[in-house]
């Protein structure tokens, strides 16, 4: 499946599961199917919410960062691909 790069991990805390994203390249929302992809990170899931501040949000655009809860654990400058089925 095709795949377009969308944004990198900022931070990965261990204790909840939660990894700090920053969109760089692309738009990111919630339903979005993503692929984390680093040196030792190859994990696909589907993006189920963004928190930004505590507080939920639909998406991100260019330049802004939250934090989503993923399956694996995520390393500092591991790249997310936004995957499209």
């Amino acid at each position: 499946m095709p795949e377009t790069k969308v944004g990198i991990v900022m931070h990965y805390f261990a204790k909840v599961g939660v990894a700090m994203i920053a969109a760089t390249d692309g738009p990111i929302s919630v339903g979005d199917k993503i692929h984390i992809k680093g040196h030792t990170t190859d994990h696909t899931q589907v993006v189920e919410s963004l928190q930004f501040e505590r507080k939920p949000v639909p998406g991100i655009e260019i330049g802004q960062e939250a934090g989503v809860k993923v399956g694996c654990h995520a390393h500092e400058r591991d790249e997310i691909f936004k995957v499209m089925d």
